[in-house]
């Protein structure tokens, strides 16, 4: 099992840019893909992007296409979402997580379940 903490979340007004980051302990960082999912009150948590183990292969959700990058720095164990161009739709709470299996990806496959750990989340509120 791999702990997670996110962190970066805040209020930001529309088009303003936000970086969350991930840090996690417990396991072998660098053999899970890293995913970021995010969920606005009344709808289902969502994938909003992914990242392979070594970093070589990424995916996003068509909406966050272009603004949104995602990346990971295996040496501190953590994943970062730098989110630009910012706009009301995008407020949610954002959650980090981590692969169940090792060495494994799935991109624009991936669902919630193929997560095993979860981070407890940290709030975007984008306003207009």
């Amino acid at each position: 099992q791999v702990q997670l903490v996110e962190s970066g979340g805040g209020l930001v007004q529309a088009g303003g840019s936000l970086r969350l980051s991930c840090a996690a302990s417990g396991r072998t960082f660098g053999n899970y893909a890293m995913g970021w999912f995010r969920q606005a009150p009344g709808k289902e948590r969502e994938v909003v992007s992914a990242i392979s183990w070594a970093g070589a292969y990424t995916y996003y959700t068509e909406s966050v296409k272009g603004r949104f990058t995602i990346s990971r720095d295996n040496l501190k164990n953590t994943v970062y979402l730098q989110m630009n161009s910012l706009k009301p739709e995008d407020t949610a709470l954002y959650y980090c997580a981590a692969d169940g299996v090792p060495l494994n990806y799935r991109g624009s496959d991936y669902v919630a379940g193929d997560f095993g750990s979860w981070g407890q989340g940290t709030q975007v509120t984008v306003s207009s």
